[in-house]
């Protein structure tokens, strides 16, 4: 579904992508890991069109994503739960969930908008109650709740989720977890997570990216990521101080 050849991005003299190869299977999970300032992110951002790469070719489904036929039918394929939740303080919750039924390419008549957005609350455990409400009003874990509801309103064929556990206790944090396993399975959605928690590593992936000095330093099935021999990977997962990534002191 999507395959990233020899992609480079720097910022001045910041080189944050130096080649990055992937590809991620239709379908399936892949969660990219690796330090805080290692162009997680902005990887994301190239495949989204947000940012433009330097060098390098992306296509999705076999279309080039720099340089989609339509950009507003490149996007409707996507959906996204950003880390911090982002959402609309203004607007009730069913209408952040709806966001992108409201207006736009796949503008829905409104009733029509809200009952979908209904729909996506109750498939992530928040009840009719909760549509009216606006997100302070929320605790962060429903606030996780209602962006996700939002990221699968539209059915995308692709979803990203940017550190989805961020900020929440362990607790919901499992909970979230297990909701974007269940959805994507249920889906049949191609899904790219952003994580530092290992935990989610283990309960989302099917295959792991590690991001490291600007190139993919490792990739394969999460089984096989504990048996991996790569220092950088074995510093990273099991949060060694000793290593050679290495750490401010």
């Amino acid at each position: 579904m999507i395959t990233i050849e020899d992609v480079h991005k720097a910022f001045g003299a910041n080189r944050v992508l130096q080649g990055v190869d992937l590809t991620v299977a239709r379908g399936t999970s892949t969660v990219v890991i690796g330090g805080s300032g290692t162009g997680k992110s902005v990887l994301i951002k190239c495949i989204l069109g947000l940012v433009t790469p330097d060098r390098g070719r992306i296509t999705v489904d076999g279309e080039d994503a720099l340089r989609p036929k339509s950009r507003d039918a490149f996007l409707a394929r996507f959906g996204m739960l950003f880390q911090g939740g982002a959402l609309f303080d203004s607007l009730p919750v069913w209408q952040n969930v709806a966001f992108r039924l409201l207006r736009g390419r796949l503008k829905r008549p409104r009733e029509e908008a809200r009952a979908i957005a209904l729909d996506r609350l109750a498939r992530v455990g928040l009840k009719p109650g909760v549509a009216d409400l606006y997100p302070a009003e929320l605790s962060g874990g429903m606030q996780k709740r209602v962006g996700l509801a939002r990221a699968i309103a539209a059915s995308p064929e692709i979803i990203f989720f940017d550190e989805p556990t961020t900020g929440l206790d362990p607790i919901m944090a499992g909970v979230i977890n297990a909701l974007i396993r269940e959805i994507v399975t249920e889906m049949g959605a191609t899904a790219i997570t952003i994580t530092h928690d290992m935990s989610s590593v283990r309960a989302i992936a099917d295959r792991v990216a590690m991001l490291h000095g600007g190139v993919i330093r490792w990739e394969g099935p999460v089984a096989a990521m504990d048996a991996a021999e790569d220092p950088y990977l074995q510093q990273f997962i099991h949060g060694r101080a000793e290593g050679p990534i290495e750490t401010v002191r």
